[in-house]
């Protein structure tokens, strides 16, 4: 992040640097446990962890609030900008993948369509659809193992959904604006729908983008909301009252539907939808004004900021780095004292898990950068928690 521009003379006073808005520094909390737990998750596949923590649900609402507060410029001054943030590591990501990919051998002739696979390429550029990718790949000399390149780009579906919720949020604020409860409920009506066998989902492309907008649409709308003032405005009971019911339907509904490993709530999509919709319904509702970190969070401040600096960049490489980390880890079982003598230690997920926040914290010096680039920032090495980036998280 930049530095404060410092004064040319003695004489002339330093401006004092002005702390983080109060609720800014309980989203900045909010959206640092959401990306710790989403790399938790990934990695160990616990089925409770989303009832826990609604990872996605929070970091949409948070990305809506944002996007409402920036949408008091003008419309398409604040699309492009939010593009122009959000692509280079993106880049970055796809010129490192792809090329690893094709060096393995995937290249036009891989799915029998040249054209399409040419065509297609275009979505690593600007991911309106998934782009693609190739699947089947051997690891690459016991550094990472296998099938490599479908944990690279699995992250790329919540930036698909990121982009197309920026695109669409001109209307959706028009119309929360218009009628704050119908726009709220629309994508949850949606997800029933789908869910219900009321309406049948397109093409494979199309059905990904309406299933992801109609399980975590209304938690974006939701942030908007909160951002224009809409959830004040209602009696101090309504939201804890009526949230919980919302998230225990979607219990409820996962709970008759197999609930369990392999089959949580990220394979449910209407569960998803409502569990995540009631639970951070409660958590914008609570929103405290923290004029300082609490006592017990300032150890950690320098963590939050870490996280909230390189967000984009932590969650775009993350799986990747799980994915070297458990091969390097599981290598160890060829050493057959550990075999023998601590078995434990090696299913365990807490040394893959300090192994992989080491490699993340390295692909954050070795990309973090592009972050700074996308907002025309001198590049760091190292984020800090400065101003400008305060500044440019709220724009």
């Amino acid at each position: 992040m930049s530095t404060l521009t410092q004064t040319t003379t003695e004489e002339t006073p330093k401006a004092p640097v002005p702390a983080a808005p109060a609720r800014d520094r309980y989203f900045d909390f909010l959206r640092a446990l959401a990306i710790f737990r989403v790399v938790l998750y990934h990695l160990s596949g616990w089925a409770w962890l989303p009832l826990v923590f609604p990872s996605m649900g929070v970091m949409f609402a948070l990305a809506g609030n944002l996007m409402a507060r920036s949408l008091k410029r003008p419309a398409l001054q604040v699309v492009k900008g939010r593009l122009r943030r959000l692509l280079p590591p993106i880049w970055l990501l796809g010129v490192i993948g792809v090329g690893g990919m094709v060096v393995q051998g995937w290249g036009p002739d891989a799915d029998g369509h040249p054209a399409w696979w040419w065509f297609h390429l275009t979505f690593w550029i600007l991911p309106i659809s998934d782009p693609p990718y190739a699947e089947g790949l051997p690891g690459v000399h016991g550094f990472i193992g296998a099938d490599w390149a479908v944990e690279l780009a699995g992250p790329l579906w919540y930036v698909r959904a990121y982009l197309w919720y920026v695109v669409l949020s001109p209307v959706l604020l028009r119309a929360l604006r218009a009628v704050p409860v119908v726009t709220l409920l629309f994508p949850v009506a949606l997800s029933a729908a789908f869910e219900l066998g009321y309406l049948s989902l397109p093409g494979e492309r199309f059905a990904s983008g309406l299933t992801d907008f109609s399980t975590f649409g209304a938690c974006w709308i939701l942030g908007m909301a909160h951002q224009e003032g809409i959830l004040r405005r209602l009696p101090r009971y309504v939201v804890p009252s009526v949230a919980p019911a919302v998230a225990l339907t979607g219990l409820w509904y996962a709970l008759h539907h197999d609930f369990g490993t392999g089959n949580d709530l990220d394979s449910m999509p209407f569960a998803q939808a409502l569990w995540s919709l009631g639970t951070v319904a409660l958590l914008l509702h609570l929103s405290p004004s923290w004029s300082e970190w609490p006592r017990r969070l300032r150890r950690w401040d320098g963590v939050i900021t870490f996280l909230n600096s390189r967000a984009v960049t932590i969650y775009l490489w993350h799986n990747t780095c799980i994915l070297v980390a458990a091969t390097q880890w599981d290598r160890l079982w060829a050493v057959v004292v550990l075999e023998q003598n601590v078995p434990w230690l090696l299913e365990s997920v807490w040394p893959v898990l300090a192994l992989t926040w080491v490699l993340i914290v390295g692909c954050v010096v070795a990309f973090g950068w592009a972050e700074d680039l996308a907002a025309r920032r001198r590049p760091r090495l190292w984020p800090n928690g400065g101003r400008a980036g305060r500044s440019a998280r709220r724009h």
